[in-house]
């Protein structure tokens, strides 16, 4: 099991010791601030408004969710042997999404385009990560905007690991333009589909990335 960090952030001017801005906690728990403030929507943290109508969060709270959830690591080695990439196994694919509805229609395209592949499911970043250490799938589709873990930060912790040097990434997102340049120091050289056209480029990209890597396995040919 993986530590969680405790250290907290210095509050910033014109907040208490009680209170953190969406800077302030997007910096603690090392996610992007349009993270924070979706973790604040969905009522993960406890946030009001100031009366100039700045967003305040409460530490109390930033404690709980740190101490409810894993570090953005990748799990620690078990003992137990990887499942091994090429001849004999299936093609693994994880989806690292939380919307119900993209997570069926990734589904449905999977099953009707590539029936030789095994899909699997998480439903947050931190799940994701841990998924994605157990199966050290062949390809991975992240969204960007996770619960738990953005995106961004979990691609950054898969490229770090020896073990997914080989995985392609695929991001799927529905931010574009500006909103997604803050992720774009995770992005450099990854396929992004924005989700309105997901149906017809996503078909493609995942096939390339299965042939790429069907390529690399392949047995060199005999010498003459």
């Amino acid at each position: 099991m993986n530590t969680v960090t405790t250290s907290l952030t210095t509050a910033a001017p014109g907040t208490t010791d009680d209170e953190l801005t969406t800077r302030d906690v997007a910096r603690q728990l090392g996610l992007a601030v349009r993270s924070v403030q979706l973790m604040v929507d969905r009522g993960e943290l406890q946030a009001w408004k100031t009366p100039g109508g700045h967003r305040r969060i409460a530490r109390a709270s930033v404690e709980r969710w740190q101490q409810q959830r894993s570090s953005p690591r990748l799990p620690a080695a078990t003992g137990v042997a990887a499942p091994t990439r090429g001849a004999g196994r299936e093609p693994q694919v994880l989806l690292i999404e939380d919307s119900r509805h993209f997570q069926n229609l990734v589904s449905l395209l999977v099953r009707q385009r590539f029936p030789q592949v095994k899909l699997h499911v998480a439903d947050d970043g931190i799940a994701g990560l841990a998924l994605a250490g157990q199966l050290q799938p062949e390809v991975l589709l992240v969204d960007i905007l996770l619960p738990g873990i953005d995106g961004a930060t979990l691609i950054t912790a898969l490229r770090s690991h020896p073990a997914f040097a080989a995985s392609r990434l695929i991001v799927v997102t529905s931010l574009d333009g500006e909103a997604l340049a803050p992720y774009a120091f995770a992005l450099q050289g990854v396929p992004v589909v924005h989700k309105p056209r997901l149906v017809a480029e996503l078909p493609a990209l995942l096939e390339a990335a299965l042939a790429a890597l069907t390529a690399m396995t392949a047995p060199a040919p005999a010498a003459a």
